[in-house]
């Protein structure tokens, strides 16, 4: 059963803050934002996009394939943290509380 550990889930969080000045930038920031959502990732906020993975080795695959499309320009930040750490986070909506939307329980068939 310790495959399906909130200590052993992962989730990735792909922070961003890409310049749009330019044709240019606005094609790269475009092109950043539908690569990850190609991966599986889910806008969490504006900037901030978010992804479900089964375990850190899962986790690895998608790190890189998102340093493999990294913008030329801007800042990007990439964190993972536990499924723990994930149904710890506080969101609000002004001053009410939000519930978080996370996906149901995965199963792996192997």
């Amino acid at each position: 059963m310790e495959r399906l550990s909130e200590y052993r889930i992962m989730w990735i969080l792909v922070f961003f803050d890409l310049p749009t000045e330019t044709k240019k930038d606005k094609k790269a920031y475009a092109d950043f934002r539908k690569n990850l959502q190609r991966d599986g990732f889910t806008m969490f906020q504006f900037s901030i996009y978010t992804r479900h993975c089964a375990s850190m080795e899962n986790a690895q695959v998608h790190i890189k394939r998102v340093k493999s499309f990294l913008p030329m320009y801007g800042q990007v930040g990439i964190m993972c943290i536990t499924d723990k750490q994930f149904g710890n986070i506080e969101l609000f909506y002004g001053r009410k509380t939000m519930s978080l939307n996370t996906p149901g329980q995965q199963l792996e068939l192997f």
